[in-house]
């Protein structure tokens, strides 16, 4: 018989070992699309980006609290330390893509107005 848990995602035994380094490459990654488009929105003086610019900002934090995560869950050597700090980072990373999607969603209607 087949069981799946319904909180499986949250807690994985090895967790850290299978997931740490891809969030700490993705976060890396969009911690650098997150600062082009503060960049951008600098150079094309937009009054109305001021919002996107600070809430860039916000998820490039939070993308950076999870690579910090990420890496402490890869170097630690505390089984239970390494556990909750991938938690941690899963949870910060998940968050900064809701923000990112916000950010596309936001400068997708500043475009269009």
């Amino acid at each position: 018989m087949l069981y799946i848990d319904v909180l499986s995602f949250i807690y994985i035994g090895n967790m850290a070992n299978n997931t740490s380094q891809h969030i700490l490459n993705t976060s890396a990654n969009l911690l650098g699309f997150c600062l082009f488009v503060i960049t951008s929105l600098h150079l094309s003086t937009k009054i109305e980006s001021s919002r996107i610019d600070e809430f860039t900002s916000i998820v490039a934090l939070l993308l950076t609290l999870s690579c910090f995560f990420s890496f402490f869950s890869i170097r630690t050597k505390i089984k239970l330390k390494e556990q909750r700090f991938e938690t941690i980072a899963d949870y910060l990373f998940m968050l900064s893509l809701t923000g990112i999607l916000i950010i596309i969603l936001l400068i997708t209607l500043n475009f269009i107005n």
